[in-house]
């Protein structure tokens, strides 16, 4: 692999449906990574990730965790209400990009927010820079203005696809004419009972400007997508973001959930009056097979949070405990 990489400006490599890079107009032309469409072997003790490397590529500084790397674009040029509630980054309206070692190959997965006019531009981005497109989709109705989220994957080198999500996310700022994240960030009130919450939730959350958000894991499914592990880290979590008051609290998520689980959930959710407002794929060759479901709760605090840990209860082997 380090010897093909090595070729790009000089040759076309194609490897297990991977196009490493392109002989015409190599000064013009990406350098893009395609998603293996076979299943990946993937051996923990010889996968290690060059963070540094993506850093540098993106110019962005992310988070690691257990050996992944994940870099965040809080969308605060974004103004959205729902229901008379802001919905800031921490309420779902943060683009990220997930790198995780496979070998010394990287997989890399994301979820691209984009405003109805970023859609055409950025998903052609995609296309161009050899990604691929697993989901577009909403997480709000009765949002103003409207966004949609777009997730993405690639396999190959660290480097090629560092410079892959470069390339989108300045296709973003370049079709909304400013850096998303350079705009001045909010904040909302909450003044919630946390510890009630934590209680009825039956885990704990963080609070970021406002927002009390739980992030919640799949320790019961070992999910993987062509064969590569896929964490929490990476996106494979349900979660619930909460702000406003105990009378009147606005609560905004995503249930991830197995064949089995999606009518349950769903009906659960609805008979405690939180709105399902999607249900689809993030993923495309996942095993086992995973939807997610997001939704969206105004009302007293205690009710919602009652009604949410009583779906919790309807996934997972134990998760809602």
């Amino acid at each position: 692999m380090k010897q093909l990489i090595r070729k790009i400006p000089l040759c076309v490599s194609i490897v297990t449906g991977m196009v490493i890079a392109s002989c015409n107009n190599t000064a013009t032309q990406p350098v893009v990574a395609e998603t293996k469409k076979d299943t990946i072997a993937c051996s923990p003790e010889s996968s290690k990730l060059d963070t540094a490397k993506i850093a540098e590529v993106t110019g962005m500084k992310g988070t690691v965790k257990n050996g992944e790397y994940k870099i965040t674009v809080p969308q605060n040029d974004l103004h959205i209400v729902v229901d008379g509630f802001k919905i800031i980054p921490p309420m779902g309206l943060g683009t990220w990009i997930a790198f995780t070692p496979c070998g010394d190959s990287v997989m890399m997965m994301g979820d691209i927010i984009l405003s109805e006019n970023d859609v055409a531009p950025v998903q052609q981005e995609v296309i161009r820079q050899g990604l691929s497109i697993t989901a577009i989709h909403n997480h709000f109705v009765r949002n103003r203005p409207n966004v949609m989220y777009m997730h993405i994957d690639g396999f190959g080198n660290a480097a090629t696809l560092a410079a892959n999500a470069k390339a989108i996310l300045n296709k973003v700022s370049e079709v909304r004419g400013a850096d998303p994240k350079a705009a001045k960030g909010d904040s909302v009130v909450n003044t919630l009972n946390i510890p009630m919450l934590d209680s009825l939730m039956g885990h704990k959350g963080e609070r970021s400007k406002g927002v009390y958000k739980y992030t919640i894991g799949r320790p019961d499914v070992m999910l993987k997508e062509h064969g590569v592990p896929i964490s929490t880290f990476m996106g494979f979590n349900t979660w619930a973001a909460w702000q406003g008051t105990p009378e009147k609290a606005a609560v905004a998520g995503d249930f991830t959930m197995l064949m089995d689980e999606v009518q349950p959930v769903i009906k659960t959710l609805i008979e405690n009056g939180i709105e399902v407002v999607a249900v689809h794929n993030h993923m495309v060759h996942e095993e086992p097979k995973i939807f997610f479901l997001h939704y969206w709760g105004v009302g007293p605090a205690e009710k919602l949070a009652k009604g949410l840990k009583a779906a919790l209860d309807k996934t997972g082997k134990g998760m809602g405990h």
